[in-house]
């Protein structure tokens, strides 16, 4: 064997292996993105109206523990981790996790078609100018950010990440009021 052949199958088990690391492949790896701490101050406003034009406020949801992810039909990535932002609704239970998936200035008629697809029970909301999502800054879709039960802004996200892996369930439950987790 060649010393360029060798070097070459080096350089392709290390790219090897690192793609790996970076999808997660490997068993209890943690996932590729990772939570970022907030170091932007009070969390921006967020008050928009659902698909029944109810109005939903963050300080409405004060006293528990928040993924605000924005979104869109057309991001491939934002549709993708959908299902695992399901799952981890489910794992961490109803009475102090919400979720709010702000879509992104879409008709609702593609929404609901989008949605019509899929089994989710978390609120949709309309950003349909886009207000909100510069308020926070969210310039690339998936947009995530984790709001604590004390309505501080903890953590962000840019990118598509499986919400449900077991290492970020465990840093979002650490949030969770005591005696509620």
């Amino acid at each position: 064997m060649s010393a360029r052949f060798r070097w070459l199958a080096r350089a392709a088990a290390l790219w090897t292996l690192k793609a790996a690391v970076l999808t997660g492949l490997f068993v209890g790896a943690a996932p590729a993105a990772e939570l970022k701490l907030w170091k932007g101050g009070p969390p921006p406003a967020l008050a928009l109206k659902d698909l029944e034009g109810r109005p939903h406020r963050l300080a409405d949801y004060k006293g528990k523990v928040v993924l605000i992810n924005f979104w869109a039909t057309w991001c491939a990535p934002c549709r993708d981790e959908m299902p695992s932002i399901q799952r981890l609704k489910e794992k961490l239970g109803g009475g102090n996790f919400a979720v709010l998936a702000v879509n992104l200035d879409e008709p609702e008629s593609r929404i609901r078609k989008f949605l019509s697809g899929m089994k989710l029970d978390f609120v949709i909301l309309l950003d349909p100018e886009r207000r909100v999502a510069r308020a926070w800054d969210a310039r690339i879709l998936p947009a995530s950010f984790i709001v604590g039960a004390d309505g501080r802004v903890r953590y962000s996200l840019v990118g598509e990440i499986e919400w449900d892996h077991e290492h970020m369930v465990a840093r979002i439950s650490e949030l969770l009021p005591a005696g509620r987790k």
